[in-house]
């Protein structure tokens, strides 16, 4: 049923929990995966907390970092599907909406379910920290899993 599952990683624990998740799920229905990891651009910084001034962090100081901090992330995911035995390619965009990264990347990568891991907050806690997982929901055209982290 499914060939090709997106795991978008931002690299906490509770997503790597989600990606491992994910790559059970793709070995035992015999898909592949492509992992995921979405940074936004150095302009959504400036301005958002002044990180670029208080830090004197230049634009392409920022882009090597988060090109680094990506691949240690996508790693981790590579490794752990290599040793499951699932096909496994990786993708870093960036995009200042995460969510819409998440959703064009299933696109463009041809993926027919985003598995998704979701800190399962409620009430107060997600009305002001939102979710990139229910933005992904009311925006994905595929099919999405969402897979409730244990803390």
């Amino acid at each position: 049923m499914f060939k090709k599952i997106l795991l978008p990683t931002d690299g906490s624990p509770l997503s790597c929990q989600a990606a491992n998740a994910g790559i059970i799920f793709a070995r035992s229905v015999g898909a592949e995966v492509v992992a995921l990891h979405v940074t936004q651009p150095f302009a959504a910084t400036i301005g958002f907390d002044g990180m670029a001034a208080a830090y004197a962090i230049t634009d392409e100081d920022y882009e090597k970092a988060a090109a680094e901090q990506s691949a240690k992330y996508l790693k981790h995911i590579s490794d752990r599907a290599e040793t499951a035995d699932v096909k496994v390619t990786t993708r870093s965009v960036s995009n200042f909406n995460v969510a819409d990264g998440i959703v064009q990347a299933a696109a463009d990568e041809h993926c027919d379910l985003i598995f998704i891991g979701s800190h399962g907050r409620n009430g107060l806690s997600r009305l002001l920290l939102g979710s990139v997982t229910v933005k992904v929901l009311s925006l994905s055209r595929v099919a999405t899993l969402v897979f409730h982290v244990k803390e």
